[in-house]
């Protein structure tokens, strides 16, 4: 089944190009069928790259996804158009009445900085208390990871001594999982971060199970049953060429950058990137969509608060 998606959005034709099964509004009014509706908070300054991105790992399901794209009202976009900006997203207090199947936090540049020092914090933990009523499921990604679970559970993140950037192998923890079902014993994703979660602070919350990690990049994958929420602190989304860009970024500016880990064929960077994720990035996005949102999520979508607080009552 397609994902729906404005119109004029840039990823349309990208992902057209690419044989993503795309559906537009004006298609999906003659359509009787009630999609999964998507939220996406954006808070990459790439915008079009990232919502390109997640649009094509929604699409790559047998679901029907509807996506909407939220910005911080608290922040101004220095890398992506007024224009596109105000077409195709909106705004917290545009949205706060409404109800999602789903909603994707994504990762942020900020992570050197303490989180209440962020512009933008005080806003996203207004968003992120709001999704526990009126989202079914959250999937956090990288800094919206760390996030997450510093505002939920009081977690901390830590500096790293240097960046942890390349291709990391990891292991499944909990074969149960249905997040995990289908994954292979060792499975790659990309990560790109400066600052970690501690193992030990995750297993003192009951609340929380580790579902995979990395001997190498820690922490991969985290769940949080009682509020139906994922935490992943890689970059599973990631193009293949977007480490390489960050990589260039920070040699030509002469900033301290070790060659991405297990990116290049024999650490060479005049040599293409190996692809080895984007398997697992399809089964972790479409595992996430069946399991923690099509499969449990009320049918009357406007009931999912009334759903979230009987469960969280419940636990």
């Amino acid at each position: 089944m397609p994902i729906k998606i404005p119109n004029e959005l840039p990823a349309v034709q990208t992902l057209a190009d690419e044989h993503i099964f795309v559906i537009t509004e004006n298609r999906a009014v003659t359509q009787d069928i009630r999609p999964l509706r998507i939220l996406l908070l954006n808070l990459m300054p790439t915008k079009i790259v990232t919502e390109t991105q997640f649009s094509r790992l929604l699409g790559n399901s047998p679901l029907q996804v509807e996506l909407t794209l939220l910005q911080m009202a608290t922040h101004q976009s220095k890398n992506t158009s007024a224009e596109h900006l105000l077409m195709f997203y909106r705004t917290f207090d545009e949205i706060r009445r409404e109800k999602f199947d789903g909603m994707i936090i994504t990762g942020a540049p900020v992570e050197q900085m303490p989180f209440e020092e962020v512009g933008y914090w005080d806003e996203l933990c207004t968003i992120m208390d709001w999704s526990r009523r009126h989202v079914h499921s959250t999937l956090h990604i990288c800094w919206g990871a760390q996030a997450g679970l510093y505002y939920h559970y009081g977690i901390k993140k830590y500096p790293l001594e240097k960046k942890l950037f390349g291709v990391f192998p990891h292991v499944v923890e909990n074969q149960d999982n249905t997040l995990m079902r289908g994954f292979d014993d060792v499975f790659y994703a990309p990560h790109s971060r400066h600052t970690t979660i501690r193992r030990e602070d995750v297993e003192a919350v009951d609340e929380l199970t580790i579902m995979a990690s990395s001997p190498l990049a820690g922490i991969y994958a985290i769940e949080s049953e009682k509020y139906n929420q994922v935490f992943i602190t890689g970059h599973s989304e990631y193009d293949p060429d977007t480490l390489e860009k960050e990589y260039l970024r920070d040699k030509n500016a002469n900033l301290p950058i070790d060659v991405p880990y297990n990116y290049y064929p024999n650490d060479d960077d005049t040599q293409y990137p190996m692809v080895t994720w984007r398997a697992h990035a399809n089964l972790l996005f479409s595992n996430w969509l069946n399991y923690y949102v099509y499969q449990t999520t009320p049918y009357e979508i406007e009931t999912i608060e009334e759903a979230n607080l009987k469960k969280m009552a419940n636990q």
